[in-house]
């Protein structure tokens, strides 16, 4: 459990209802796997549809979305590029449609979504956690869940028609791997509240951010918990070895992993340092004992 993972976590979602459409950005990478997944929920005769994660500011991309309107809203999971940079072109093509996203910088002619302040600050502004968000004209229940961790402003949506869910992660939960703890932003004891929230979701499918749908968010949400508590068990015992750097303490812990990803596991790292209550050496000095 404590080892790099690679695969998939869970079970893959053999089928996805038929309101649920993936156009997959053309973005492949080390952190963004296959490339960055947008998805288009819209109900069967419904006036509109709603769209997640415009992904990058590719042209083509975008111009495939367009050409499955009319779409109604865009939500932003959280505010990494990969995921949001196509928004400005994407609100031209749609005529104008509203952009929402925690963060306001990232939201375009809209008030932004409700806020979670990062180290476990709770809910802010105006829309309680579970507030409708897609309106009548799509047909679905799109509902808020604040799950910051992965960064400050990450979110899951809840959707649900006729009985059947799915739950939307952003980098919260990926279809194969684990995800960064992208401190200072991120804050590891807030993933794992969200983590623990995501666990109550058994038996829903999540679909991810980035990599295939998952058959069952709450399981996966489940393994992610035991993988980062495993994690935090070996940056204990490599601090006890007498790792005084972040970068120690990476070469140790994931010496299984490879080096050209080991920039990103420092982001980890440095939030579980923060999380134990150690200096996370961010300024490149030892890491103090409490």
């Amino acid at each position: 459990m404590g080892g790099h993972v690679t695969g998939a976590v869970t079970a893959l979602a053999s089928e996805l209802p038929e309101w649920v459409t993936l156009l997959r950005a053309p973005n492949p990478g080390v952190m963004t796997l296959d490339g960055t997944n947008t998805w288009l929920l819209r109900a069967p005769g419904a006036a509109y549809g709603v769209l997640v994660d415009p992904g990058p500011a590719d042209e083509g991309h975008l111009a495939a979305i367009a050409a499955l309107g009319p779409i109604g809203l865009v939500l932003i999971t959280h505010g990494h590029p990969d995921h949001t940079e196509g928004s400005p072109r994407l609100h031209e093509l749609l005529d104008g449609v509203p952009v929402r996203a925690v963060d306001p910088a990232y939201s375009i002619a809209a008030p932004p979504l409700a806020g979670v302040e990062p180290a476990g600050g709770g809910l802010t502004g105006d829309e309680p956690a579970g507030v409708e968000l897609g309106g009548d004209g799509c047909g679905l229940s799109i509902r808020l869940v604040p799950t910051p961790g992965h960064t400050a402003d990450s979110i899951c949506l809840l959707v649900e028609r006729e009985g059947r869910q799915v739950v939307l992660t952003g980098d919260t939960i990926l279809g194969r791997g684990t995800t960064v703890v992208a401190h200072p932003d991120g804050h590891l004891g807030d993933y794992l509240a969200s983590l623990e929230l995501l666990s109550t979701y058994r038996g829903i499918p999540a679909l991810p951010g980035h990599g295939p749908a998952l058959a069952d968010c709450g399981a996966a949400a489940e393994f992610y918990l035991a993988h980062r508590r495993a994690r935090l068990d070996q940056v204990r015992a490599a601090l006890d070895e007498g790792a005084q750097t972040a970068a120690e303490v990476v070469a140790k812990v994931y010496a299984d992993v490879d080096r050209s990803l080991w920039w990103a596991a420092e982001w980890s790292v440095r939030a579980q340092l923060e999380y134990l209550g150690r200096d996370t050496g961010a300024d490149g000095v030892g890491l103090d004992t409490p």
